[in-house]
């Protein structure tokens, strides 16, 4: 089992005294490769969960073991190596470097992999490629291999949460989170961003989550999950 989260309780101090719970005895299992959606109203605690899972927020209580690696008793170095190397993000908005270039955002993680890893498995576990080769494949893949050279300002915004999506896969991380990625987009960008993350899942071998508010996307994913009053259902 790739990921799994165990009694997941998350707690913060109330304005009038006591505290709110987010996450009440929440645990979740996920197999390598596999997509699975998250959904729930606004203020049930699905970003919340990714975020915890993300290693970007501490639970109260629980534990996240990624490949059994108990992810809440690493210190803080130890992390960003996990968020760099074994987790990928992608969220509602692109966080893009506005003075960079496509080709330049894609590769920026590969520069605070720790250890440097200058060879990369090949996709589906074939030859080695070399950060440079994935970058250029991964960006003919979904589409830009003619955009390399602009800038965000000059992408729209589908094409921006693209770059987006490489640039979380760049790494090769063994789970890609997703909040809300296609919330910013209008409707023919966001299918087409749906249907690019579960192409991505099969063909790269990562397992992927995304929280989403669109049934439509969530339906597309191989197991959906809701998240209601913080339970799991």
């Amino acid at each position: 089992m790739l990921l799994q989260v165990s009694k997941l309780t998350k707690s913060y101090p109330a304005p009038a005294g006591g505290s709110l719970t987010v996450l009440a005895n929440v645990s979740l299992e996920v197999a390598a490769g596999e997509s699975v959606a998250v959904v729930g109203p606004s203020g049930s605690g699905k970003s919340t969960l990714l975020q915890i899972i993300g290693t970007l927020d501490l639970p109260t209580q629980g534990k996240v073991l990624l490949e059994g690696q108990d992810l809440t008793q690493l210190d803080q170095v130890a992390l960003a190596n996990v968020r760099n190397i074994r987790i990928g993000f992608v969220f509602q908005s692109h966080y893009l470097l506005p003075h960079c270039t496509v080709w330049e955002n894609v590769l920026v993680p590969t520069l605070a992999a720790s250890p440097p890893a200058p060879l990369l498995g090949g996709a589906g576990g074939g030859l080695a490629e070399s950060v440079e080769s994935r970058a250029e494949r991964l960006l003919k893949r979904v589409g830009l291999a003619e955009r390399l050279h602009h800038f965000p300002g000059q992408l729209s915004g589908g094409e921006r949460q693209r770059v987006a999506v490489v640039r979380a896969l760049i790494n090769r991380p063994k789970l890609l989170l997703a909040d809300e990625p296609t919330g910013a987009l209008d409707h023919a960008s966001a299918v087409n961003l749906g249907q690019l993350l579960v192409e991505l899942n099969r063909e790269e071998g990562v397992t992927l989550i995304v929280v989403t508010h669109s049934r439509e996307l969530a339906q597309t994913m191989g197991r959906v999950l809701e998240i209601k009053d913080g339970q799991l259902r």
